[in-house]
């Protein structure tokens, strides 16, 4: 299983990327994960809608042209699908019977454009909390490394 998290702008606390390590390092035992980063965009201070779905159009350009061909596509959307853990872990079972590629998307500070999410074949919520997307990678790990311990049969702390 090849998992790949293709995000916008870099982790710029310590503390995230020691937590997206670990992450990734407990992951290896099941998938090949692949996390690439796009540039985020300057979001001018006061930006209108227009000016903010601008730099939403141009993240989510980027984020296009690093999609694997044949993956199953998961945006992270708050007006998403609500999943349990298990819920979480059941669809990524059922996912994987049909593709060995999963490709989630979390877009940046201001979110993701239509152009984007029209491309996923789930969009995916955490909730109704807005979250800062460097802790969402974060969070997002942890919930993928769940789904592969549940999927395994494997304890993991509740």
């Amino acid at each position: 299983m090849n998992i790949t998290i293709i995000c916008v702008g870099k982790i710029k606390e310590k503390y995230f990327t020691a937590a997206i390590e670990e992450y990734s390092k407990r992951l290896s035992r099941f998938v090949k994960l692949k996390i690439i980063e796009v540039p985020d965009e300057k979001i001018p201070d006061n930006a209108s809608t227009k000016e903010i779905n601008i730099v939403k159009e141009k993240e989510g350009a980027k984020i296009l042209t690093k999609l694997p061909e044949n993956s199953f596509v998961i945006t992270l959307c708050i007006e998403g699908t609500v999943l349990s853990s298990l819920e979480l872990a059941n669809k990524i079972a059922d996912i994987s019977m049909n593709s060995s590629n999963i490709t989630f998307i979390i877009g940046g500070s201001l979110g993701l454009c239509d152009n984007v999410k029209a491309k996923s074949q789930l969009r995916l919520s955490f909730g109704q909390m807005t979250l800062p997307h460097q802790l969402m990678r974060v969070v997002l790990l942890e919930q993928i490394y769940r789904t592969f311990k549940i999927n395994s049969n494997e304890n993991y702390h509740k």
